[in-house]
């Protein structure tokens, strides 16, 4: 059994939000940090909806729900979020300056026993823990949407953090319904993510030159391959985290196939609104996207 049991998770969007709730839901006390109040009101939405899914779709009884809810508290004030964090989790926007900012304060705020943990999809965390305090307890703890179906949580050390420290957080990923993935050396996409991004970007290529569009994508992979099409999956992960994380890989790689992914994406998709699931339309439209019909596979 690990040690930790109050838990701050930061960022309360899509996906800090089903973090909060994987841990709630699993008996651990949670306290949900936003930086703004809008982002707490919408956090509260997410677990409205999620305590309903759970009872619907999941089996959990009304009692476990609200015993989940009555573990969350909310604030916007980051020192009260970490004063009596054993852990610290954060899924705040994917952008180095405000990474390195949070966690520089949040070091600083934090107990010295708390664990810090980087949900980033697109960085190392040895770079976004450039400046803080006690790297030893320093590290990465990644997940999948939706966090309790697709339920990994991949937990990657750098070269400063103590393994002790690694290994309590791979302790807590049992108690929390997550599958460890441990990683010891920092690998840019973890393990899923460095065999999905390649596959997805094929994907994406043949869409940007006009060679096939997303219902075709998917529908020659799924019946040849499997369920989930890789234009389905870019929708999960979200258009504008992958435009984000193509346009980094093309310029370190000078990679022009790459660029015009991102500015595909960018202009097509990310400038409309059009996210993927989260915003309800990206290459499909949610909640009943295409893919999704029974006569999708058939000729």
């Amino acid at each position: 059994m690990s040690s930790i049991h109050n838990v701050t998770t930061a960022g309360a969007g899509t996906m800090g939000s089903q973090v909060a709730w994987q841990f709630a839901f699993h008996g651990k006390n949670v306290t949900v940090y936003d930086a703004f109040e809008e982002g707490i009101a919408k956090g509260r939405e997410f677990h409205d909806a999620f305590a309903r899914e759970f009872v619907e779709q999941r089996g959990a009884s009304d009692q476990e729900v609200e015993a989940a809810k009555n573990r969350i508290t909310y604030t916007t004030d980051l020192e009260q979020a970490v004063a009596d964090a054993d852990l610290v989790v954060e899924q705040i926007p994917e952008v180095m300056a405000l990474k390195q900012e949070f966690w520089t304060k949040v070091s600083k705020a934090a107990p010295a026993t708390a664990i810090l943990c980087t949900n980033t999809s697109t960085m190392l965390p040895s770079d976004i823990g450039a400046d803080v305090e006690r790297p030893e307890r320093f590290l990465s703890f990644h997940f999948c949407v939706k966090v309790w179906e697709a339920n990994v949580g991949e937990i990657m050390m750098t070269s400063k953090t103590e393994e002790k420290y690694f290994d309590e957080v791979v302790e807590f990923a049992g108690e929390v319904g997550l599958v460890a993935v441990p990683i010891k050396k920092e690998q840019l996409g973890y393990v899923l993510n460095s065999l999905l991004v390649p596959f997805t970007i094929d994907a994406l290529k043949l869409a940007a030159k006009g060679i096939a569009d997303a219902p075709t994508i998917d529908r020659t992979w799924r019946i040849c391959m499997g369920r989930v099409g890789p234009m389905e999956m870019a929708d999960k992960m979200g258009l504008k985290t992958l435009e984000n994380r193509f346009r980094v890989m093309a310029e370190e790689a000078g990679d022009a196939e790459l660029l015009l992914v991102a500015d595909y994406l960018k202009t097509e998709y990310v400038d409309k609104g059009r996210l993927g699931i989260t915003t309800g339309e990206g290459f499909y439209t949610y909640p009943n996207p295409e893919f999704a019909r029974e006569d999708f596979l058939k000729v």
